[in-house]
């Protein structure tokens, strides 16, 4: 029932920002914990950041102070704001929802994935 759109990757230079988004049709968007995971080539998929229905947020270790999640229930998107980003940020960023209020950090508890959204960051 639930489809993800995400937009907003792209080619950048190292220190500079990008403004990823997702968004959400179908569903109780405001009711929903949702995320971004990342994967880079050859490596495991990683989570990024969670944000809950009550805007409560967690980040990895890698992001936080850099990245901000963020959500807009009237438009039913969520956004990550990437800033002074990095060559290891270099990833395909997938957006996750799970149906339920509560964000878990590990990847099999989400319910939806979108098809995912490439960050090349160049030195």
């Amino acid at each position: 029932q639930v489809q993800l759109a995400e937009s907003g990757g792209g080619l950048v230079q190292a220190g500079g920002s990008l403004r990823l988004s997702c968004a959400a049709s179908g569903g109780s968007f405001s009711r929903y914990a949702m995320g971004w995971f990342r994967q880079a080539p050859g490596k495991e998929r990683e989570l990024v950041a969670v944000i809950n229905s009550g805007d409560g947020t967690a980040y990895a270790d890698s992001a936080k102070g850099r990245f901000t999640i963020s959500r807009d229930n009237a438009k039913k998107t969520m956004y990550l704001q990437m800033n002074n980003l990095k060559p290891e940020d270099t990833a395909v960023y997938y957006c996750v929802l799970r149906q339920a209020g509560d964000y878990w950090y590990n990847a099999a508890m989400y319910d939806y994935w979108g098809q995912g959204t490439q960050v090349t960051v160049s030195s």
